[in-house]
């Protein structure tokens, strides 16, 4: 995992010999110049985090240590750019193109880091109703969902080239009803064998990639979730329309079968979050605004995982 580099500060407690726990390292938020709108985000190398204007479509490169971001990627008009994840292996980031009818593509982008250019584009669902929404990548390649249609689409990557793309039908609990809103965000295993999705349930499923069967991972509850974040058997479900917006924390068995609460993150720079990246103790969380519907500045708040 990528790692920022904070030092907390640690108090020896002379009578006793032990130590105290560290200090909760301060929020810190940092703004997207220029963005008009924002929910995906992925982390980069070291403490660089990739993040999008939904509406305009722009990537930003930004850096949780320095708490800065700047202008990255800069698309063509009628772009829209919703979830985000990066092949770092091979320098390329998979973004995930929106709503057909909502003035979106329903595609899926793939652009270099190296290069900051469009490696490929996609045509993804069904050309008359469609959200490409979340997107997770594999050891094998990209895993996208589709809101409003029961199946995922998977672009593979064979020697750093992306592929053609295939569909994979959901059955069981993560397939919702054709042109109702189900899935957001997916998250993968690091071994690629098993997806996790939140369906509009409020449930936890995991899919099997292969098969495209679900089921459910007993014991979680997340309402209203969007980001997903995995790390070993550690999960972290970013819900933005709680009250407040909260990023829960579970535990997971080690055959994903089920889940217990670990907590959860709250914090009064939170304006309807969407979507989180983890960097080592600490995870980088968008705001949306979508609360309000608008705002003079978008922005990623940076807090202790």
């Amino acid at each position: 995992m990528r790692k920022i580099f904070v030092v907390p500060a640690v108090v020896l407690s002379l009578g006793s010999g032990l130590v105290a726990p560290a200090a909760a390292a301060p929020t810190r938020v940092i703004v997207l110049p220029g963005a008009t709108s924002a929910e995906g985000i992925t982390a980069g190398g070291g403490s660089t985090f990739y993040a999008a204007d939904v509406l305009g479509g722009d990537i930003y490169r930004g850096d949780v240590r320095r708490g800065t971001a700047e202008l990255f990627i800069g698309v063509p008009a009628g772009i829209q750019s919703v979830g985000m994840d990066l092949d770092a292996r091979h320098d390329l980031l998979f973004v995930a193109g929106g709503p057909v009818f909502a003035g979106g593509q329903g595609k899926a982008y793939v652009y270099s880091t190296r290069t900051r250019r469009l490696v490929a584009s996609y045509d993804l669902g069904n050309p008359r109703i469609s959200l490409i929404n979340g997107v997770t990548v594999t050891p094998y390649g990209a895993w996208f969902t589709d809101s409003l249609q029961p199946r995922l689409y998977f672009i593979p990557v064979v020697h750093g080239v992306p592929g053609p793309v295939r569909t994979l039908d959901l059955s069981g609990p993560a397939a919702g009803p054709l042109g109702e809103f189900w899935l957001n965000d997916i998250t993968s295993t690091p071994s690629g064998r098993t997806l996790l999705v939140a369906p509009v349930t409020g449930q936890l499923c995991a899919i099997d990639p292969v098969t495209g069967a679900s089921r459910v991972v007993d014991g979680v509850s997340v309402p209203g979730a969007d980001g997903l974040v995995l790390e070993g058997r550690r999960l972290w479900a970013v819900q933005g329309f709680t009250d407040p917006a909260q990023i829960s924390r579970w535990r997971l068995s080690d055959d994903l079968s089920r889940g217990w609460s670990d907590g959860a993150i709250t914090d009064p720079n939170f304006a309807a979050p969407l979507t989180a990246a983890r960097f080592g103790d600490r995870l980088a969380v968008v705001n949306s605004h979508l609360d309000t519907g608008t705002s003079p500045t978008y922005e990623v708040v940076v807090v202790d995982a």
